[in-house]
């Protein structure tokens, strides 16, 4: 590769995810690689929301694809790592200074890239002429940093001696010449000292933020979890919701067509008592007409002797049936019955408003960061583990404190009604306040 002039970077091989050398590196369907465990904890984060994205390109894709290992890109990777491809394939014309690059001070004609700059020296040497820093017993004590152009700011202006002490009370490194000079009597230290003691500091402020970073992850781990956990216990109640919902409609509809059978029954058992009735009352209409018509015929008799002998065998009139009590208003109805089933549907949509205020109440109570938002305070690179864990919000699920103060129809307390005043309120202890509609349906109800 080498050879063909093939130039390789250690970027090239880098995770843009954990920016390191590429792990069982896989290919997502866009043509970006990844490492198989970086990508996976990505697009885990977005697995309640059921679209993935590609870190770099940010393409869609959904389903989350299936990944399999580039095994191409695997044994390159690997390579990489054992023969140190990166060295090997740089040009020997890249080892020359560029624009921005510290030249070495030693080189004549076109300089070479500086990798060291002595202390003592006050020179920058590239990989070439720093060997004798190394190999001679003479530059032992010399203090060797990468490569800077700001050597010059290591030496004191005044006295061109190097800046070896640090002066507390200033703030400011200083050479030992300084010392006897301006910062007599100050509070100084060797600039080495004071380094290992900002080092420390640095290193606690570091212990304290990775602390706080494990904590927020701890924190976003969890909050991802509860989100994914609510959303699918969100889709579970609303379909067994519907379910009850269609159940209860089910038995309206079933109730409806009982009643409706019941009144047909009702209408066919009480006509038919009337016709029976109505059968015997004409039988015995008929039967009096025609005694009635013989009594005519006998009075008109004019032989006295027929008339006697008819007399004697006239028979009795019939006697008459006891007749049930008839109900002969003109516009009997099922009156009654339509006040009991506009009764009914004035309970119905009174429990109807209770069951829809306790479900609302129970759904508001459903939350996952509880309370309000606490104030932001400020967090300084100085606070200690300690303090800083006191300033961490606790990520539970609270119950909220109440209800929207916004109007609410009185059959769907999901939806608002407008600026009509809500026909419920709630007590201090959450129950419903009646609105007195009940109380009014109890007693019409007595009164019949």
């Amino acid at each position: 590769m080498a050879q063909a002039g093939v130039v390789l970077d250690k970027d090239q091989f880098n995770c843009s995810i954990c920016l390191d050398v590429l792990k069982e590196p896989v290919t997502i369907p866009c043509g970006h690689s990844y490492c198989s465990d970086c990508i996976q904890n990505y697009w885990d984060q977005d697995d309640y929301i059921g679209v993935f994205v590609c870190p770099q390109c940010r393409q869609n894709f959904s389903p989350r694809p299936l990944l399999s290992r580039n095994t191409m890109l695997a044994d390159v990777v690997e390579r990489f790592k054992k023969t140190g491809l990166q060295e090997a394939c740089v040009p020997d014309n890249e080892r020359f200074a560029q624009f921005d690059d510290v030249e070495c001070d030693v080189c004549s004609g076109r300089k070479n890239k500086a990798v060291k700059s002595c202390l003592v020296c006050l020179a920058s040497y590239c990989d070439v002429h720093v060997q004798p820093h190394y190999e001679s017993a003479a530059f032992k004590k010399h203090r060797l940093v990468s490569a800077t152009k700001r050597l010059q700011d290591t030496i004191c202006p005044r006295h061109d001696k190097l800046l070896e002490v640090y002066c507390r009370t200033d703030k400011r490194c200083i050479c030992y010449l300084c010392l006897t000079d301006e910062h007599k009597g100050h509070d100084t230290v060797l600039a080495q000292e004071e380094i290992q003691q900002k080092q420390r500091q640095l290193g606690d402020i570091k212990q304290s933020s990775q602390m706080r970073i494990q904590q927020r992850e701890k924190q976003a781990h969890e909050l991802r979890q509860a989100i994914f956990s609510l959303a699918r216990s969100a889709r579970a109640t609303a379909e067994e919701s519907d379910a009850v919902f269609t159940e209860l409609i089910r038995s309206i509809e079933l109730k409806r067509f009982e009643v409706r059978e019941l009144i047909k029954a009702q209408e066919k058992t009480v006509i038919s008592g009337a016709e029976q009735l109505l059968e015997k009352i004409q039988k015995e209409i008929a039967e009096l007409k025609k005694n009635e018509a013989e009594l005519d015929k006998l009075s008109h008799t004019e032989d006295p002797v027929l008339f006697l002998q008819s007399c004697q065998s006239l028979h009795a009139p019939p006697v008459l049936s006891a007749s049930p009590s008839v109900n002969v208003e003109p516009n009997l109805t099922f009156g009654p019955v339509i006040t009991a089933v506009s009764d009914f549907k004035g309970l119905l949509q009174e429990v109807c408003q209770g069951g829809f205020v306790s479900i609302y109440e129970r759904v508001r109570e459903v939350n996952i960061v509880g309370g309000q938002h606490h104030a932001a305070q400020p967090e300084t690179t100085q606070s200690t583990e300690s303090a800083s864990a006191e300033h961490m919000e606790e990520i539970v699920v609270i119950p909220s404190s109440g209800l929207d103060q916004s109007p609410i129809n009185p059959l769907n307390p999901f939806l608002t009604a407008g600026p009509t005043v809500p026909t419920f309120a709630f007590s201090p202890f959450g129950s419903r306040l009646s609105t007195g509609s009940r109380q009014r349906h109890l007693q019409r109800r007595r009164k019949k």
